[in-house]
């Protein structure tokens, strides 16, 4: 399947499908941190080095998908023109820094979006596989095993007594980041969303915005990861996440029902309020939009709204981000062309459902 099919269907295909606790977890990341023996990290790599990095990467993982691990198909990242960058971006699939790369760097791709590779991002590979609502035992499955295949092909810079070498040290170890995003429009709305990222903090766990770290949390979507690879093994580093993750999702699904019974009236009148601009609106900014569709996501999961399914967050969590709304109108817009551009998508994608 070409890139261009890839980009081309509306919804990010990972997020698609049935999926555990996917009323509060809107997906799940895993994301693996490896370096080739003895050739530098990309940041101080010559560029004739990060070429043998991409040529070994890419005949790696034509072996990988040979044996099974699906449709990977390799792209050289100067190939690509910014606006597919960006909506590589805005699918989750490359990270901002990675989309500002050129000769040398690299992306491989499975056709359902699931597991994505990028090459001489901050390290050689980074090998990422995101999965829809709660699933970090699945996703490190997936992932240990498109790093098993590569492992057979390639020669990873080790240490047997630190673990994988990474060019962050707090990578160094596991090289293991996984993470959950929740949808927690109740503890943002009760005041309780400071007290719990502190208290994460204390269980080594941190939380970031919808595009990691140093982003806002846009939509009362909220990632949850680890903050340290070192010291512990994978299994202990999923386990303990999807242990705390747990914790959140049942504290979210209490301080909903909390405010259904305790403060109703007002809840409701934030949900039919937010329900009425979407579906009227004229111009919509991002942060606008992600707000009030954050409002319309909670009174279908508390039964307050029907006839919407629930995956509309996450569909349009993509859809209305600047390079999908450039992509479906056909050519470059402005700030305000893409609000107007925004609330008219929302719309009419609202109009279809009701």
């Amino acid at each position: 399947m070409s890139l261009e099919t890839i980009l081309n269907h509306p919804v990010a295909r990972w997020m698609e499908g049935d999926a555990p606790a996917n009323d509060i977890a809107v997906g799940t990341r895993v994301r693996l941190a490896r370096n080739l023996e003895d050739i530098p990290f990309p940041g101080v790599a010559s560029i004739a080095q990060m070429r043998q990095v991409v040529d070994q990467v890419r005949q790696a993982v034509a072996g990988a998908a040979a044996q099974g691990l699906g449709q990977l198909s390799f792209y050289a990242m100067d190939e690509l023109s910014p606006l597919t960058k960006e909506l590589l971006v805005e699918r989750h699939l490359i990270s901002p820094q990675h989309a500002q790369t050129g000769a040398g760097h690299g992306l491989a791709l499975r056709d359902d979006e699931r597991v994505s590779i990028m090459v001489n991002e901050e390290d050689h590979l980074r090998i990422q596989v995101l999965l829809p609502g709660f699933q970090p035992k699945e996703a490190w499955r997936i992932a240990n095993q498109v790093d098993d295949a590569l492992d057979a092909r390639l020669v990873y810079a080790f240490s047997d007594s630190i673990g994988y070498l990474t060019a962050w040290p707090t990578n160094v170890g596991t090289g293991l980041r996984a993470s959950v995003m929740l949808h927690l429009p109740g503890l943002v709305r009760s005041g309780q969303i400071r007290a719990l990222v502190n208290a994460v903090a204390q269980l080594g766990l941190t939380v970031r915005g919808i595009y990691g770290e140093g982003t806002e949390a846009w939509g009362n979507l909220f990632q949850l990861s680890n903050q340290v690879s070192l010291g512990r093994s994978e299994e202990e580093i999923t386990d303990h996440l999807a242990t705390v993750a747990r914790q959140v999702i049942q504290q979210e699904r209490q301080t909903r029902e909390a405010l259904l019974n305790q403060r109703r009236i007002e809840l409701e009148d934030a949900i039919y309020r937010s329900l009425g601009i979407v579906t009227h609106a004229r111009s919509l900014s991002t942060k606008e939009a992600l707000r009030l569709l954050s409002d319309v996501r909670l009174g279908i999961d508390l039964g307050l709204i029907s006839g919407i399914p629930q995956t509309i967050l996450q569909e349009l969590v993509v859809r209305i981000r600047p390079a999908h709304l450039q992509r479906l109108v056909g050519r470059e817009l402005s700030a305000s062309e893409r609000d107007l551009e925004r609330a008219t998508l929302i719309r009419e994608r609202f109009r279809v459902q009701r």
